[in-house]
């Protein structure tokens, strides 16, 4: 199906969102993958990728309660779908037959 595959930011941003899990908002999600693969991405990159996962299907979202730390504003909360879920599974396990295919001799 045209539109369904994954790019690795994709990739990224949905393997965050579901190790945030219920934390998981543009800002966090943009500083876990800093924290984690030492890449920097603009915020705008961040809800951008969000929102062409979302309408794949593979991410949905929710709105927080504001808060006076976040000036009155809601977080607008991401989260894995069985799609999101299920696509991420067989891209790992394209991923994991690929490197199990290389023969030794090749890193050599």
């Amino acid at each position: 199906m045209k539109g369904t595959n994954l790019g690795e930011l994709e990739e990224l941003i949905m393997l965050t969102v579901a190790l945030l899990y219920d934390e998981a908002y543009g800002v966090a999600i943009q500083k876990e993958i800093k924290k984690r693969c030492n890449r920097t991405i603009t915020i705008s990159t961040v809800h951008a990728a969000l929102a062409r996962l979302h309408s794949k299907g593979y991410v949905d979202s929710r709105y927080d309660g504001a808060t006076p730390e976040r000036g009155g504003r809601r977080k607008h909360l991401f989260q894995v779908t069985k799609s999101g879920q299920k696509v991420l599974e067989q891209v790992k396990e394209q991923r994991n037959a690929i490197w199990d295919a290389i023969p030794e001799i090749a890193f050599k």
